[in-house]
């Protein structure tokens, strides 16, 4: 059988003579308020667990981040070391083309190790989400509204925009029977 009786309401106390608690009303209120501190102190401590939790949590994503910039920068110093060199070198013209080349070649190579590629934009129409317009050209190859020239890459992290492409859209050929008129 438990220790527990019920009270005239049906509520349990905590092995304590309901009549004694019935009858007495500071008894009733020493037990209210035992339990109120009690409460109180759990509520208190289930508080600080969870502060120390969000504590722990920021401090394990710092460290990630961390660690995933390090990783990433480590990957652009070894370009870095290349670039250098090559231009020590010096040399004619056309084995520092041959070292640049080369060095192009292992930065995309690091990129594409961190998902980030590259996406064609010239002929494709101007979408704004993906390209930055900084100008408009008269082209009769290129469609109106379509990207007449891509002056730098955009690219992609995944599905995610990392940076959009910086292009002129095509405003169509040059129309001939629009002759200048005095309004303007």
């Amino acid at each position: 059988m438990s220790d527990e009786a019920p009270s005239k309401n049906g509520e349990q106390t905590n092995g304590e003579d309901p009549s004694a608690v019935d009858g007495n009303p500071e008894a009733r209120i020493a037990a209210l308020e035992a339990e109120r501190n009690e409460t109180k102190d759990r509520m208190l401590r289930v508080a600080a667990e969870f502060e120390n939790w969000k504590k722990r949590a920021r401090v394990t994503q710092a460290e990630a981040e961390a660690a995933a910039r390090e990783r990433v920068l480590k990957d652009l110093l070894e370009i870095a070391d290349n670039l250098e060199r090559a231009t020590e070198a010096g040399g004619d013209g056309a084995s520092v083309l041959k070292g640049v080349t080369l060095v192009l070649r292992l930065l995309q190579q690091k990129l594409e190790r961190h998902d980030v590629k590259p996406f064609e934009a010239k002929g494709q129409p101007f979408d704004p989400r993906l390209h930055e317009a900084i100008s408009r050209v008269e082209s009769a190859d290129v469609p109106s509204g379509s990207v007449a020239v891509e002056l730098q890459k955009g690219y992609r992290i995944g599905e995610k925009l990392l940076r959009p492409a910086m292009v002129s859209v095509s405003t169509g050929p040059k129309s001939a029977a629009t002759p200048a008129t005095p309004e303007g």
